[in-house]
């Protein structure tokens, strides 16, 4: 008779010959083995909870994760070839498509709960639309939020503002700057837009149309303050109105970028390179030079949608280009 117990291996005894006890213990202890060895748990495969949160002098900034999506980058990046986009990922152990983040970020001033971008909801697919779910699991509640500021009406940063003609934010007020509304909420650039392009416009006005009909949207124009310690930035170029936001506390500063880059690996290094998503190429490559050049001279924190999650941390200066140096990962006190 043999029984085997992980590295204890019992042979060549004779089962006539044993104490029942004996023989009764060993066949427990066997079946207990078997048991344990086969009870590991499943593989969960469910993300944990994103959201990430930091201090901002007197404001408390919570990153939410909207969740990911793979982006064919290699083919969507202009003024580049596919071969150098694939060599410069290769460096960073990343290959296209690329799974790319959809960041918002919570700005709680202490009077106000501000969001910044909505994420996009239910018209990107099935990994993205987390927005509102890591909103909870920060520890917030959707209606208690204020405000949200949205730095431009693509889908996948107003999609999460609203479920089934619902708003999802019952209590906010949304604002975004007017030339971007005037454009992606026009119902006669919808019908003149090509095929490829319709979707854009129908996420948007879908989206919106419920704080529209509500009284709840109003847009704004140019650089302004919204509410102490928050100011907008007209960084037109990716669409007719993209904005960056500043919010400022305690003499601590963190400017929000929107889509100013999509691809850190590539754009840092190389802040020539654009995205065939630009309504203007030439002037979404002046913003993001300039945003990087600030950011790199002033040593602010900044943040964006599409950086790898949480997404916020400082820029350096580098050789032609920059590097990006993420927050270090700290406990909010």
């Amino acid at each position: 008779m043999t029984y085997t117990f992980a590295r204890f291996h019992i042979t060549r005894i004779q089962e006539s010959t044993m104490p029942p006890q004996l023989r009764s213990f060993l066949g427990l202890l066997a079946t207990a083995f078997v048991t344990c060895a086969g009870a590991a748990a499943p593989m969960s495969r469910a993300p944990a909870p994103g959201f990430h949160r930091m201090m901002l002098g007197e404001f408390e900034v919570t990153a939410i994760s909207d969740g990911t999506v793979e982006l064919p980058m290699n083919e969507l990046l202009t003024n580049t070839t596919k071969a150098h986009v694939d060599k410069v990922l290769r460096g960073y152990f990343l290959e296209s498509p690329l799974e790319t983040s959809v960041n918002g970020y919570l700005v709680n001033t202490g009077a106000k709960l501000v969001l910044i971008d909505a994420g996009a909801g239910g018209l990107f697919g099935p990994t993205l639309g987390k927005l509102v779910a890591n909103i909870k699991a920060s520890g917030y509640q959707p209606e208690q939020v204020d405000e949200i500021y949205i730095t431009h009406m693509h889908p996948d940063h107003v999609g999460g503002l609203s479920s089934d003609g619902k708003m999802n934010f019952p209590n906010a007020m949304v604002r975004a700057d007017k030339r971007d509304s005037d454009y992606w909420l026009s119902a006669d650039n919808l019908a003149k837009a090509d095929a490829g392009s319709k979707g854009f416009f129908q996420g948007a006005q879908g989206a919106l149309q419920p704080y529209v009909d509500g009284g709840k949207f109003s847009a704004f124009e140019g650089d302004t303050e919204l509410i102490a310690g928050v100011k907008t930035h007209a960084s037109h170029g990716h669409t007719q109105g993209h904005t960056t936001y500043m919010v400022e506390s305690g003499g601590q500063k963190l400017v929000l970028w929107g889509d100013l880059l999509h691809v850190a690996a590539v754009q840092f290094a190389e802040p020539s390179i654009t995205i065939k998503f630009d309504s203007d190429s030439t002037s979404a490559l002046i913003e993001r030079k300039r945003a990087f050049a600030d950011a790199a001279k002033n040593g602010y924190w900044v943040a964006a949608a599409h950086l790898a999650f949480p997404g916020i941390g400082h820029l350096v200066s580098v050789s032609r280009g920059y590097s990006f140096i993420p927050a270090n990962y700290t406990v909010p006190r």
